[in-house]
Parts: C-alpha cells; sequence; structure tokens
C-alpha cells in the first residue's frame, strides 16, 4: 500500500501535467489569433457585402495586401442588401488600422485554383480617412472559383473544336483532296524541291568561285576599287562645288550671279508689266484692238488673194495655175538664152552699124 507521500507526489505529478497542458492551449491560442494581433489585443470591426461569399467561411483570413491582419467572424445572408446580400464581418488589429482607409476596398480571392477563400482588403489607391469600427467598406468584383471553372470549361470546349478543325484539316491532307493535299501527297514535290536545293547550291558555288557575271560582281576586288575611286571622284567634285570652283561652284557661290539672275528677272518682270498695261510698240501690239482689227483684215486679205491665186484669177493666179502661159515663158527663155549664145559667137551678124551722110 502506497504512502501518503508517495500519493501526494502522485498528486502534484497530476498537478503540473494539467498546468502544462494548459500552458500549451494557452500557447496555441495565442498563436492562432496571432494574425489578428492576440488574444486580448485591441480590434477593429469592418463590413463589406458581396454577391456571394464564394466559399468564405468564419475564421478565414483577412489580408492586406497579402499580408494577414485579420479573420472573418462571421458570414451570413441580410436580404435587404440586394443584390449584394451576403454580409461578410471583418475584424483586424487595430495596429493596422492605420493603414485602412474608408475608400479601402474588399475582395474575395483564393488561395489558389483549389485553394481556400480569404478577403484581401487594397489600400493601394486609398486616400480617405481611417474607418471607425464596424464600418463598412466598398467591395470590388474578384472571379471566384466557379467563374476560374467556367471560363475553364469554355476554353477547354474552344480547345476542343480547334483540335476536330485541325484533325479534319490532316484528314484531308491525308487523303490528297485540295491543292494543299495534293502538295503535301505529291511525290514528286521532294524530288523538285531537292532539284531546286540542288541548282540553289550550284548557283551559290558558282557565286563564291567568281564565276559569272553576279561572281564577279561580288568577288572581283576591281569593282571595289572602281567604286572607290568614283566615290572619291564624287567627294572631290563636291568638294570643289562647295568651295566655289569651276563653273558649276560659281553657279552655287557666287553672289553676283544671282544678284545678275534677280535684276533679269526684275526687268522681265517690269517689261511683263508695262506690255499689259499696253505701253511701247510691244505693248500696244498686245493691248490695241485697232491693231488686231487690222491684222485681221490683213490676214483675211491675204487669204483672199492666196484664195484667187489658187483658183487661177489674175496675172498672178494665171501665171501659177495656167501651164500655158509657163512654157511659152520657157520658151521665150529659151530662145533668149539661143539669141545670147549666137550673139556671143557671131557679134558682127547681128551689132552691123550703119552711118549715111547726107
Amino acid at each position: 500500500m502506497p504512502s501518503r507521500k508517495e500519493i501526494q507526489w502522485s498528486q502534484l505529478r497530476v498537478g503540473a501535467l494539467v498546468l502544462a497542458a494548459v500552458a500549451v492551449l494557452i500557447g496555441l491560442i495565442f498563436l492562432m489569433s496571432g494574425s489578428s494581433g492576440g488574444l486580448f489585443a485591441r480590434k477593429v470591426v469592418l463590413r463589406a457585402y458581396f454577391q456571394n461569399a464564394a466559399g468564405v467561411k468564419n475564421g478565414a483570413p483577412v489580408t492586406l495586401q497579402d499580408v494577414t491582419i485579420g479573420n472573418v467572424i462571421r458570414v451570413r445572408v441580410v436580404p435587404e442588401r440586394n443584390p449584394t446580400p451576403v454580409e461578410v464581418t471583418m475584424r483586424v488589429g487595430k495596429e493596422f488600422e492605420q493603414a485602412l482607409h474608408t475608400d479601402s476596398t474588399a475582395s474575395i480571392s483564393q488561395a489558389g485554383v483549389l485553394g481556400d477563400s480569404y478577403v484581401d482588403l487594397d489600400s493601394a489607391r486609398a486616400t480617405g480617412p481611417v474607418p471607425a469600427n464596424n464600418a463598412e467598406l466598398r467591395t470590388t468584383g474578384a472571379p471566384s472559383i466557379q467563374d476560374v471553372i467556367r471560363t475553364s470549361n469554355i476554353s477547354i470546349d474552344e480547345l476542343t473544336a480547334l483540335i476536330r478543325k485541325l484533325e479534319t484539316l490532316t484528314d484531308s491532307l491525308n487523303s490528297r483532296r485540295g491543292t494543299m493535299g495534293e502538295l503535301v501527297n505529291d511525290p514528286t514535290l521532294g524530288h523538285k524541291i531537292t532539284q531546286i536545293a540542288s541548282d540553289l547550291q550550284t548557283i551559290t558555288s558558282a557565286i563564291a568561285s567568281g564565276k559569272g557575271s553576279l561572281g564577279k560582281f561580288v568577288n572581283d576586288d576591281s569593282l571595289y576599287t572602281r567604286a572607290d575611286s568614283a566615290v572619291t571622284r564624287l567627294d572631290r567634285i563636291t568638294t570643289d562645288l562647295d568651295e566655289g570652283k569651276g563653273s558649276a561652284g560659281k553657279l552655287l557661290k557666287d553672289d553676283s550671279l544671282y544678284n545678275r539672275l534677280d535684276a533679269a528677272v526684275g526687268n522681265a518682270n517690269q517689261l511683263l508689266t508695262e506690255v499689259n498695261a499696253g505701253h511701247g510698240a510691244l505693248g500696244k501690239l498686245a493691248k490695241d484692238p485697232a491693231f488686231a482689227q487690222k491684222l485681221d483684215d490683213t490676214v483675211t486679205r491675204l487669204d483672199s488673194i492666196l484664195t484667187n491665186v489658187d483658183e487661177g484669177k489674175g496675172s498672178l493666179g494665171q501665171f501659177v495655175q495656167n501651164p500655158s502661159l509657163y512654157n511659152h515663158a520657157d520658151q521665150t527663155l529659151d530662145q533668149t538664152q539661143q539669141l545670147v549664145r549666137s550673139i556671143r559667137e557671131d557679134p558682127k551678124k547681128y551689132l552691123v552699124i550703119r552711118m549715111k551722110v547726107f
């Protein structure tokens, strides 16, 4: 039978073990509530209203810029707040109050695709005052896991349709339907491509070895020399032009040429002005209506004379149009020529001087 001392010692050990368990439990409670500043830390209650809870539960973390600052303490439905009837009540540590503003926003996010939902607060663009206890924060839409799954299903459907189209295209190519199918399945195509590659290799080899016009163009150093010489000459010419040498240089640099050209343009402009004003003989010729009438009458008369000549009227018209007159004139000239020739041959026969004395 144990002694009284042993019983007391056993009871002391049990009490110590219970105290240790209570201390560990308290420590765990402090650790679990550390995200909101501890069990006895001062806290601020905030509210936000969403269209749906999106998986948020009591105890879910509340973060600010991805830093945990509190927890969700209640999620309930408030029908009169339709279309955002889900009220999420949050409790955050008092020490984070200065980082929050009345225009801060709240949204529901997921920790990864299959992670738990939590409330994320955003104060990046907030400038309002610090929110009071039990204040309401504005909410912003955030894609829920259902939205992600729905979008993924749409993407999968589109990808499936694309795969079906690719299968149809592949079947068409393999069955030699259409132009592309014939191009892919034509056995002569590979031979043609090989022949083209061989020809290209032959051409490039010939060019690399300096054969042909193109090969000489690529490999002949004399072409570079001539091009360099041409560039040098061109540079020399432009230098001479810039220095005012030669006729072209003087044309570009000599101010007197510009002055003479400007004076010539001025004189021409003055001359045209005087002509337009009707001054001088040229101006009267251009502006005098009487002169224009006289010129028109003269042209009309000349046209009438030429018409009469062309019709054979008058002496000049007969001379131009009558062939017999031309023949008589030609015959007369011929006889006159013969007479002159005879006189030169025997002048005594035609030139006889007779003297009579009375």
